[in-house]
């Protein structure tokens, strides 16, 4: 347990390194925006020092717009990552103030899709292991879960926020290049993690009985048991039937390889529900 923790707070640690490198070395040089609160505290931090004579690093900000965000997580999606989470954010706020902001390029679309690439794969990492980046991502999460609606259009609108402004900002060549960034990294999350809201996991075990207890032990889901029978071994098995997030995918996979690693496991895309669901 202790081993695992520790692996997964060094993977944390590593996509906000990732993250960090990705906005000071690509993105904020070349005036191109991120993401999510990573980017609405960039526009912040740039908006008070052209403004004001107030100058607040981007760092401070993503940690000080994260702290209301936590709290919700905490309530509404879950203490274990909501934690994780914000010891992303943390440590990304830590990494953003203590690597120097140099351009490498003076290639805008360079800077545009290296900065989305590299941030890109800090947040699939993270998500790959149980956790998120914080900000945007949990508040989508949390307005699917009020709706029972896919997290997509949601992420959309609130990122959309933040090119319209940065268009009516700063010209609308940063806005359309901060587009190419957000596609870049879109793309790369998909490689690396699965953007689906939820997921159906079909496992074919000899082991049904334990693998049951154990998932029900740790995610708060309803299993269907279908019975099953090998087609070249004839052998009678038992299929376990069960729907989960997005988030909960890093825990199941735990759980195959503790219980059953020679558990046969098909992972698949879930549109839509209709009936119960548990959202919390």
């Amino acid at each position: 347990m202790i081993w695992r923790q520790t692996k997964k707070v060094a993977v944390v640690a590593a996509g906000a390194a990732l993250g960090a490198l990705a906005m000071n070395l690509f993105l904020i040089p070349a005036n191109v925006y991120s993401s999510g609160f990573t980017g609405i505290a960039q526009l912040l931090s740039k908006v008070l020092s052209d403004k004001t004579p107030v100058n607040v690093s981007l760092g401070f900000l993503l940690l000080l717009l994260n702290i209301p965000v936590a709290i919700l997580g905490w309530r509404k999606v879950g203490k274990s990552f909501t934690i994780y989470s914000f010891l992303s954010v943390v440590l990304s706020s830590f990494f953003l103030t203590i690597i120097p902001i140099k351009q490498v390029s003076a290639d805008i679309l360079l800077n545009a899709v290296f900065g989305g690439v590299i941030l890109a794969v800090g947040v699939g990492i993270t998500l790959k292991w149980g956790a998120s980046t914080g900000g945007v991502d949990i508040i989508a999460m949390v307005l699917s879960r009020m709706k029972d609606k896919p997290i997509g259009p949601y992420m959309f609108a609130l990122n959309g926020i933040i090119i319209i402004t940065a268009g009516f900002l700063y010209g609308w060549e940063k806005a359309l290049y901060t587009l190419v960034t957000l596609y870049t990294s879109t793309r790369v999350i998909d490689t690396i993690h699965t953007r689906h809201a939820k997921l159906t996991a079909m496992i074919i075990t000899k082991k049904a009985d334990e693998m049951k207890k154990a998932i029900q032990s740790k995610l708060i889901r309803g299993i269907t048991i279908i019975q099953a029978k090998g087609a070249f071994s004839n052998e009678s098995r038992e299929m376990l039937m069960i729907v989960i997030t997005r988030y909960e995918l890093y825990d199941l996979e735990r759980i195959l390889k503790e219980v059953d690693p020679n558990a046969f496991t098909n992972i698949i895309q879930t549109t839509n529900i209709y009936g119960f669901f548990r959202k919390e």
